[in-house]
């Protein structure tokens, strides 16, 4: 990758830097991912500042024109991001849209589909979540247990989905139920449009260490579901499902991004709290500082090394797995030096303005670590793909059984 601009690349992120000074004041901003409470006003603001990325064009960059997209390159959507990180402008609240759901839409979602949705799912205009895990089946994707039967034109479905991120926000949710019990596990899913607001589904946020409530637990109580808000064929959700992992570990962990709170803001927190160590406690806390510091500079440019396999046509794979992996780590060790750095004054974190921060990054970086798949399902991945290791016989029950792409 060639890292300086070229004059395209340089208008660009010039007219990007300038819009976001214009708009400054109508912009909602963030110095990391997971650290505020995702309440309603919170998530009107970020909505908002979505629909105005979106309309100036910063917003689904890449993503085909037919649908709302801009129909440019990976190479342009990294300056917008590079811009909006500098800016300080904070995520979008239509991640999983965006990341996941959106991308399973454009590969194996209908005309009809892509048409009524992709606009507004880009726009933020309607909320996405995904319902995939349930309390029997998480890791192991492939044993959900949540049955879709068919009834005429459509699906009556009945269960339960859980650490389902932003369900009470969502109007759409994509949704991987079963459909053929006697078949194979990874053989017998299919996956579906749900809307939210259908009677028969019940939302309830489940309150986490940190405070917070951005993931649910669902219950599909006979909820029925119009055969046309299928994606892709009956029985053939697992191939289905793959596009939303794979793309859920790329919007995860793929880019080189921060989870958690920013490097940036790390260092002006250890150069406000640096002078008040002793000189033992003040190496050692350089030294940790250096070495996130650096981590977080490989990851990022090992995001930029996967960014330019895609812009060359490549696809989302198992890279993003060690970018996840690493990017969670990162996150733990940032918020966990963060926390040190504020030596006695932790205790009084969550009172103090701006200190909260840290605490609260700390006590999310677990559920983070869960998101696009635990650390032991990554590390399977990268030990089979590649390294060449022997899958795990545990996912392998028969050589009939396809591998399995665990969560």
């Amino acid at each position: 990758m060639d890292f300086d601009d070229t004059p395209d690349q340089a208008r660009l992120r010039a007219e990007v830097r300038q819009f976001l000074a214009d708009h400054d004041s109508e912009l909602a901003h963030g110095d990391g991912a997971y650290l505020e409470e995702p309440g309603t006003d919170r998530v009107d603001a970020l909505r908002r500042t979505q629909a105005i990325l979106f309309d100036a064009g910063l917003i689904g960059l890449t993503w085909p024109e037919a649908y709302g997209g801009g129909g440019g390159t990976n190479a342009q959507q990294a300056v917008v991001n590079e811009e909006l990180h500098r800016a300080r402008i904070a995520g979008p609240i239509g991640h999983v849209g965006l990341g996941m759901c959106g991308p399973t839409i454009l590969g194996h979602g209908s005309e009809d589909q892509k048409q009524r949705y992709i606009r507004r799912l880009l726009r933020a205009d309607d909320l996405w979540c995904q319902l995939f895990s349930e309390p029997g089946s998480g890791s192991d994707l492939a044993a959900v247990r949540t049955k879709a039967v068919r009834h005429g034109d459509g699906w009556h479905v009945r269960g339960q989905k859980v650490w389902t991120t932003l369900a009470q926000h969502s109007r759409y949710g994509i949704l991987l139920a079963r459909t053929n019990p006697d078949a194979p596990k990874h053989r017998g899913l299919t996956m579906f449009v749900i809307d939210m607001t259908s009677p028969g589904v019940t939302v309830r946020p489940l309150r986490q260490m940190n405070g917070h409530q951005s993931f649910n637990e669902v219950f599909l109580d006979d909820v029925v579901i119009d055969d046309s808000e299928r994606l892709g064929d009956v029985d053939d959700g697992w191939r289905v499902a793959l596009t939303t992992l794979m793309n859920e570990r790329m919007a995860v962990g793929g880019g080189g991004g921060e989870l958690g709170i920013r490097s940036d803001a790390l260092v002006a927190h250890a150069a406000r709290r640096l002078p008040q160590l002793s000189d033992d406690r003040r190496t050692l806390a350089v030294e940790a500082l250096g070495r996130v510091l650096v981590e977080s500079l490989a990851a990022r440019y090992t995001g930029y090394r996967l960014q330019t396999s895609l812009e060359k046509g490549g696809r989302p794979g198992p890279e993003a797995s060690a970018g996840k992996l690493t990017a969670v780590r990162i996150a733990h060790a940032t918020a966990d030096l963060g926390l040190r750095l504020l030596g006695e004054d932790a205790v009084l974190a969550r009172s103090r303005e701006g200190d909260w921060r840290w605490a609260t990054s700390q006590a999310s970086t677990p559920g983070i670590a869960l998101a696009g798949g635990t650390d032991e399902i990554l590390r399977n991945i990268l030990g089979e793909r590649v390294l060449g290791l022997p899958p795990d016989s545990a996912r392998v029950p028969a050589r009939t059984t396809p591998p399995s792409e665990n969560r």
